[in-house]
């Protein structure tokens, strides 16, 4: 006993400096608790249970393109406050100062495999990626653009839907995004869909739908409304894995689910598949 305490006094007295304790990541999902190293290491993805968890815009970037081959568009387009919502403009000078970005949305041209493409990445750390004016003509403009280059477009979705603070001008977004999403297909072009935790709201009643190719990450949230209000709705228990990409899978919704580390070749195989680029030997 009298060890055990020389020894705790020793150790306080120690010149040797204390190891911080490690951080840990907090599965959404699973609820394991894992060290954060390994998380960030697998791309922000659970060791447990393979859920792929919420990534920013520009790692997106970096894992699905050729290295320095993106070349971002619109990229300083502000959303103003078309309904005058009380505290609009504070909330947005806020996140354009703690995320670096200028809403919701990064769009822009690059190369996956060398084969040209136009993408847009929704990022979950602006307002949820809430679809509001500015990510709606951000969105326009890529398939506008992509029409007149003749390219395919690639779209990660990442989104809670429309945005509140912007009222009935966030919904007109839908239908305008649609618009040039038909436009793009009646010219013949590619839409590859990835849809990512959590795709949402109007967002998933517009352009998220719309894809030639729809994939998605796995165990990723995809759905309209949220459970609680289909429940009280219909007054109906809903299952467990209801709106999982898995499920969506198994309805027809999704055509595949594609793991993060498998998304860059996948993306490469469907755009040679379509006509884009040379055929590797």
């Amino acid at each position: 006993m009298l060890e055990d305490l020389f020894a705790q006094v020793r150790s306080r007295l120690s010149d040797e400096p204390k190891r911080p304790p490690e951080e840990t990541y907090k599965c959404p999902r699973c609820r394991t608790v894992s060290p954060l190293s390994a998380f960030e290491a697998a791309d922000h993805v659970c060791p447990h249970c393979n859920f792929h968890d919420r990534l920013d815009a520009r790692s997106r970037l970096a894992l699905t393109l050729d290295p320095d081959s993106f070349t971002e568009s619109d990229a300083h387009m502000r959303s103003c406050n078309p309904i005058n919502f009380p505290g609009y403009e504070k909330k947005q000078m806020v996140l354009r100062a703690n995320t670096g970005l200028t809403d919701a949305l990064v769009t822009g041209d690059g190369t996956i495999g060398g084969i040209p493409v136009t993408v847009a990445v929704m990022d979950p750390r602006y307002m949820m990626g809430s679809m509001g004016s500015v990510v709606g003509e951000k969105l326009t403009r890529v398939f506008e653009h992509a029409t007149e280059q003749g390219l395919p477009v690639i779209v990660f979705t990442a989104s809670g839907g429309a945005r509140m603070q912007e009222g009935m001008v966030s919904l007109m977004q839908m239908a305008k995004t649609s618009g040039a999403v038909a436009r793009h297909s009646a010219a013949g072009l590619l839409y590859i869909t990835v849809l990512t935790d959590p795709t949402t709201g109007g967002v998933t009643a517009s352009f998220a739908s719309l894809g030639d190719i729809i994939l998605a990450e796995p165990k990723v949230l995809i759905g309209f409304a949220g459970r609680r209000v289909i429940e009280n709705t219909i007054r109906q228990r809903l299952p467990e894995d209801f709106q999982l990409a898995e499920h969506m899978l198994e309805q027809g919704f999704v055509d595949a689910i594609v793991p993060r580390r498998h998304m860059r070749r996948t993306l490469e195989q469907l755009l040679r598949l379509h006509g884009y680029g040379e055929v590797k030997a």
